[in-house]
């Protein structure tokens, strides 16, 4: 089976309507980083939550502005992760998700 796995990059980013439309039209499922290529019609994607990424960098720079040194502070990777689904494209794919992972998915789209 073949799969498209779209990277992160703007040219990506912006195109993320116009490559989920290539990867139905052609039988393709295409996999993202972000959440928003599922919402344009791509399968599924899985990245780091950038909730928790973005509530990281507030508490950091928090700890910064208050005096700490940056270079003493530690690297914090992020933990939380999220996975999209959408069960539109599945279905147009002739594709169907597990109910196990769609029980551990953050977001279905149907």
């Amino acid at each position: 089976m073949r799969a498209l796995l779209v990277s992160d990059g703007t040219v990506f980013t912006n195109g993320r309507e116009r490559l989920a439309a290539l990867g139905a039209r052609y039988g393709v499922p295409t996999s993202c980083e972000y959440h928003e290529f599922v919402a344009a019609g791509g399968l599924l994607s899985y990245d780091a939550s950038r909730t928790d990424e973005y509530r990281q960098v507030g508490t950091h720079a928090g700890r910064i502005l208050k005096g700490e040194n940056p270079a003493e502070m530690p690297v914090i990777q992020t933990t939380r992760f999220e996975l999209a689904i959408n069960l539109k494209t599945a279905k147009a794919l002739g594709l169907e998700a597990p109910p196990t992972l769609l029980a551990i998915a953050d977001e279905v789209i149907e």
